[in-house]
């Protein structure tokens, strides 16, 4: 059961990244997952772009695995993977530019991937 709440935690967390760009322009990625959605059924050709449909692929997998007896680990690592390019390039964005809001809304999920790894060793070990 502790699985299926991490693996929860880690689709929740990722949603809650955020972007800066030019002077005025922001948005938290469930904002952008919206819009992504959307022009997946109407332009599907403006939505492929590795950025986009790996970390939507990982919080799919991710979701797959709440629906399973037991979370598949390989699936939960694969999804962590997916999404962990996108929220590991915001958090280094956040580094490079000092920007705590980038940098803390990155942490969540990176925070669960390590929680979710280690709960998957010990798991390992106690079998």
């Amino acid at each position: 059961m502790k699985s299926k709440f991490l693996n929860l935690g880690l689709i929740l967390s990722s949603l809650i990244g955020y972007l800066k760009w030019g002077t005025d322009q922001s948005m938290f990625l469930f904002e952008g997952e919206r819009d992504i959605l959307v022009k997946l059924f109407t332009d599907p050709v403006s939505v492929l772009h590795p950025f986009v449909l790996l970390p939507l692929f990982g919080q799919v997998l991710l979701l797959v695995t709440l629906f399973q007896k037991e979370p598949g680990i390989r699936l939960t690592y694969i999804g962590m993977a997916c999404i962990g390019i996108l929220l590991l390039l915001i958090f280094l964005i956040g580094l490079m530019n000092i920007d705590h809001q980038i940098l803390l809304s990155a942490t969540p999920f990176l925070v669960l991937c390590i929680w979710t790894i280690r709960h998957h060793r010990a798991q390992k070990a106690h079998r």
